[in-house]
């Protein structure tokens, strides 16, 4: 077999080559230009040469007249192997220069290697090959030699400046993304130190509102303002955990499927005794059923917080519109002024503009950043808009505001479509906080939370057995001989969570019934903050008339063997 010295400046076309033409029996060495492979041909000449033609030092065009030129290497096959030069005149100037095949890249193996052997058997009868393009002189070959560099390198310098400027638009998308995952990370970053701080505030709410409670039932008239203060101000602080919690998507949340359109619709008369009669109210409704799944008292919140922000934006009057509509986001057709990726798929909108006084450039990047306000010091505690962050996004959806001083401000939701008839809302009918006879199984792991709550329950007739952690609840249910009909166990606590509490006892008391309490979910009972089906929840803190009503719910309620 012969020797064929590849040029080529590509390893991955040199290694293509070489594993090829080894493959089939042919010794192959190797040059990365022409310059280093007339060095290597005249101190040991192969039997073919197979040359690219775009190379640095030297192209593959003047190796070629260089090969043609020397006497120890002009009668050697040479065969150009290009993917840059494409053009009719490029293979003229080659086959003009003396080339003896004109090979285009890729080409399949078979052909490639069947024209390797043609090339070689008609060198081997000496049967010269007429030239394709005939040489009319030496000058007219140099000027279209010329005239074939300058067109490739326009096109190559062309192809280089159209790269440059992909690679600012991906720079500057991949800034926008880092950016994006920064801000991202900094919210989840606050958002967990929100949830904790919340959980732990819960707990001490709930004692100092138990208490207070109880000294509400026994005080004089002199002494109820000052209790009425205190019950007060721990119902404003467990609105700010609220708000917490929602921000950092801990809060409970128990999603329906419901219709933007009507929730908007019902809300008409409250936002309207909201903003009050120097501020025009328009509701723009699509067109269909713009179902959603999403907790309903959540989205009021938001459309309430908003239609507040609104408001304050518009001291001197204004107009506040809140649209909505059924959006297509495709790969095509992404949402241009979103700052944030969506997914393709359908969509619910909600906008709400207003024209009040704006919003500087500077602070949109902050704007949903837990106690980032741009009200004057006292009139804003920072969480109303955090609130409606945490909410669309533990709903599923996207949201983020666009603004200009001077011309108002706009927030656009985006929830996904659901292909579900909404449920109709429900009555919600008040159960009376009647007590009861039935034994309960109380499991809290703050002591102090566990003697109020205890005694609330014991003095409306419940029988009340405590514990301060599960397995201390474990070991009092093992030793109870009487049926106990209700379990009331914190989700969060150490060794053993309330979830795994109440599988093991529900394994061997059927008919008992669980009631979870908690702060936060810490993803327990909950995926992601969502309730699953069937779970009885109290959300701290809570008043002993909530927690009297929702202990009544549960036994009442079907026992665990009887939802099944």
């Amino acid at each position: 077999m012969s020797r064929i010295l590849i040029v080529d400046d590509k390893e991955e076309n040199l290694y293509y080559l070489r594993t090829l033409l080894s493959g089939h029996g042919h010794d192959v060495e190797t040059a990365r230009h022409g310059a280093e492979a007339l060095v290597m041909a005249r101190q040991s000449p192969p039997d073919l040469v197979i040359s690219d033609l775009l190379m640095p030092v030297m192209d593959g065009y003047t190796l070629l007249r260089h090969w043609r030129a020397d006497p120890h290497l002009a009668r050697i096959p040479f065969i150009v192997f290009t993917a840059t030069y494409t053009e009719l005149e490029d293979e003229r100037l080659a086959l003009q220069l003396g080339a003896d095949a004109f090979l285009l890249k890729p080409s399949e193996p078979e052909d490639f290697l069947e024209r390797i052997r043609e090339v070689q058997a008609s060198v081997a009868a000496s049967v010269p090959v007429p030239p394709k393009f005939p040489v009319d002189d030496e000058k007219d070959l140099l000027k279209t030699y010329s005239e074939t560099l300058i067109r490739k390198l326009e096109e190559k310098t062309l192809e280089l400046q159209e790269t440059n400027r992909a690679l600012e638009r991906d720079m500057a998308e991949r800034t926008r993304l880092e950016s994006q995952l920064l801000q991202s990370q900094k919210l989840e970053a606050v958002g967990r130190l929100a949830g904790g701080v919340a959980h732990d505030f819960n707990n001490l709410l709930g004692v100092i509102m138990g208490h207070a409670e109880l000294l509400m039932a026994e005080a004089s008239d002199d002494q109820r303002f000052e209790i009425e203060q205190i019950l007060e101000a721990t119902q404003r602080a467990a609105g700010l955990t609220r708000q917490l919690l929602a921000f950092s998507r801990r809060q409970i949340v128990d999603p329906k499927v419901l219709d933007l359109n009507v929730l908007v619709a019902e809300m008409e008369k409250m936002l309207r005794r909201l903003l009050g009669e120097d501020i025009e109210l328009s509701i723009s409704q699509g067109s269909g059923v713009a179902s959603v799944r999403a907790d309903p008292g959540q989205l009021e919140q938001v459309v309430m917080n908003l239609a507040i922000n609104a408001r304050d934006a518009m001291p001197l009057g204004g107009r506040l519109s809140l649209e909505t509509s059924q959006i297509e986001v495709g790969k095509e057709a992404p949402i241009a002024d979103a700052r944030e990726e969506i997914a393709p798929g359908r969509y619910v909108q909600l906008e709400v503009r207003d024209t009040g006084t704006g919003i500087e450039e500077r602070l949109l990047a902050n704007i949903f950043e837990p106690f980032f306000t741009t009200k004057e010091p006292g009139k804003g505690t920072g969480l109303g808009l955090a609130m409606v962050y945490g909410i669309v996004k533990q709903s599923g959806g996207h949201v983020w505001v666009s603004s200009e001083v001077g011309r108002g401000t706009q927030f656009t939701i985006c929830l996904p479509l659901i292909d579900e008839a909404p449920v109709g809302r429900e009555a919600r009918s008040k159960v009376r906080s009647r007590g009861g006879e039935e034994t309960v199984l109380l499991v809290e792991d703050e002591t102090p939370l566990l003697a109020i709550a205890r005694r609330i329950l014991a003095d409306h007739g419940y029988r009340v057995l405590g514990a301060a952690g599960s397995q201390e609840a474990l070991a009092l249910a093992q030793d109870y001989p009487d049926e106990i009909h209700l379990l009331i166990a914190d989700v969060v606590m150490p060794r053993m969570n309330g979830r795994a509490l109440a599988e093991s006892l529900v394994a061997g008391r059927p008919r008992l019934r669980v009631l979870y309490i908690s702060g936060y979910t810490d993803d327990v009972i909950a995926h992601r903050g969502v309730l699953a089906p069937g779970t009885r929840f109290l959300a701290k803190p809570f008043t002993g008339e909530q927690l009297l009503a929702r202990v009544r719910e549960a036994l009442d309620e079907p026992a665990a063997t009887e939802d099944r």
